[in-house]
């Protein structure tokens, strides 16, 4: 399988940068002016590149991947032609680029973007579309993932979520993808172009996975709205689903003195109370809401008072924290949602929802605790604290040979029920090392895991850190 996760679209462009210039005066506009359309070419790649038309890769892929192969081609005469290399490759860990014009395009004349493709073996390109041009201007990208590749020549088809809002567009086309299996592999695509198919029907827009979410949250707290897709059916009865930008849909609060949500689809709560958040895409409702239980103004953990000198922090906006490699390991059979997301008034709070365990690892170094006597933490419980609700907090220690499940591993744990935590509230949890029981060795700390067995499943953890 591939191991290679790629965030495309927070990737910087190497090659160019646009330089532009408006002229602009104060003058009356008569009603006679026609105002400028852009052109509707249709083609992006057909034997060579469209008018204006440049190629762009994304930092850190291999920079020659692309080339213009003049031996092989669905029809006439040449194709482009992607080398996507080797894992490990000094070159570049993957293939990925876009290609944009100098000018704008009028697209509101088409209904899906298509192009004939082959590989040298099966695989599945990770992502490719079209609407992406920059970092900055990416407002209606598109994208379909998981792109399944034959040895023989097919037809792909990426449907335009809603055309109208491509009255002047730049992004003409986007790749990124990694080696299949750790091996690098070359795919062909030829007969680039936007058409007019006609057979792109029954439009089935969702936000959150079409999932209907209730969120607890309070002032402050700003949330994105995620998993956007549109889905059509095509003439082949193929229900095809593509990855939409926010800016394709229409969002609504039904209160927006609690929860207001933005062209971007950023949710801000500012009130207390209950909003229903919802989208359409065109004129279709889209599948999924979010409804926001705002519980008002938020307090705050208390801020740590401790000398940085006697403080070894793992997270704690006071303290420089030691290196983590991550606060949620997304570990097999997790279902913990959540990292450090949540960002209040300049505090850095984690928040963990659909919690049964969840780990944050350090082993890059690990740390020596050996000096300090004491472990903190600050935890809120989001909900109510159901009758047998308990969050377990576990230290695990991997010794000097640095390596899980050696001999030499020593953990302990503590367990917390509703006699400690209170739900809708801040617990202070400042117990003794020695409290670990099991904890032997204290050198060579690489874990702080919480475990609740989804008994309690929305938590806040603020403040983690050792002292003495």
């Amino acid at each position: 399988m591939k191991k290679i996760k790629f965030i495309y679209l927070k990737n910087s462009f190497i090659l160019g940068i646009l330089f532009f210039a408006t002229l602009s005066c104060e003058r009356e506009i008569s009603d006679d002016v026609a105002f400028a359309t852009f052109p509707n070419t249709a083609e992006v790649f057909i034997d060579g590149f469209s008018g204006g038309l440049n190629y762009f890769p994304f930092s850190g892929t291999k920079m020659d991947a692309f080339t213009v192969d003049a031996k092989e081609s669905y029809k006439g005469e040449a194709s482009m032609r992607f080398d996507v290399p080797n894992e490990g490759d000094p070159d570049g860990a993957f293939a990925g680029a876009i290609f944009r014009l100098t000018s704008e395009r009028d697209l509101t004349g088409y209904d899906a973007l298509t192009f004939w493709a082959k590989a040298t073996q099966p695989g599945k390109i990770n992502e490719i579309g079209f609407g992406i041009s920059s970092d900055t201007e990416k407002k209606f990208g598109v994208s379909m993932l998981n792109v399944q590749l034959t040895t023989n020549w097919k037809k792909y088809i990426i449907p335009i979520p809603d055309a109208t809002k491509l009255i002047a567009e730049k992004g003409m086309f986007w790749y990124a993808e990694g080696p299949e299996n750790g091996n690098g592999y070359t795919f062909w695509i030829d007969e680039l172009k936007f058409e007019k198919l006609g057979t792109i029907a029954q439009p089935r827009p969702s936000i959150l996975n079409g999932v209907d979410l209730v969120e607890q949250s309070f002032i402050g707290l700003g949330l994105t709205l995620t998993d956007l897709t549109q889905t059509f059916n095509t003439a082949s009865g193929i229900n095809q689903t593509v990855t939409a930008a926010p800016s394709y849909f229409t969002f609504k609060s039904s209160d927006v003195e609690v929860a207001r949500v933005s062209e971007l689809g950023i949710v801000s709560v500012v009130g207390a109370g209950t909003a229903k958040i919802t989208a359409t895409l065109g004129n279709v409702a889209a599948k999924g809401s979010l409804t926001i239980n705002s519980i008002g103004k938020f307090t705050l953990a208390p801020v740590p008072t401790l000398s940085a000198a006697n403080v070894i922090s793992i997270f704690s906006n006071p303290y420089t924290n030691r290196p983590v490699e991550y606060y949620n390991g997304y570990w097999e059979f997790s279902t913990t949602l959540g990292s450090d997301d949540i960002n209040i008034n300049g505090d850095d709070i984690i928040k963990y929802t659909n919690l049964n365990f969840v780990g944050i690892q350090f082993t890059k170094p690990t740390i020596d605790i050996s000096q300090m006597t004491h472990f903190h933490i600050d935890i809120q419980v989001i909900d109510a604290i159901p009758a047998g609700g308990f969050v377990t907090v576990k230290l695990q220690d991997i010794g000097a040979d640095n390596t899980f499940g050696g001999s030499d591993d020593t953990a302990g744990e503590i367990k917390y029920t509703s006699t400690t935590l209170i739900a809708g509230s801040w617990v202070s949890i400042d117990v003794p090392l020695t409290s670990f029981s099991g904890l032997t060795t204290k050198a060579n700390l690489a874990q702080v895991v919480l475990v609740s067995d989804a008994t309690i499943k929305n938590i806040l953890v603020d403040n983690i850190y050792f002292h003495k």
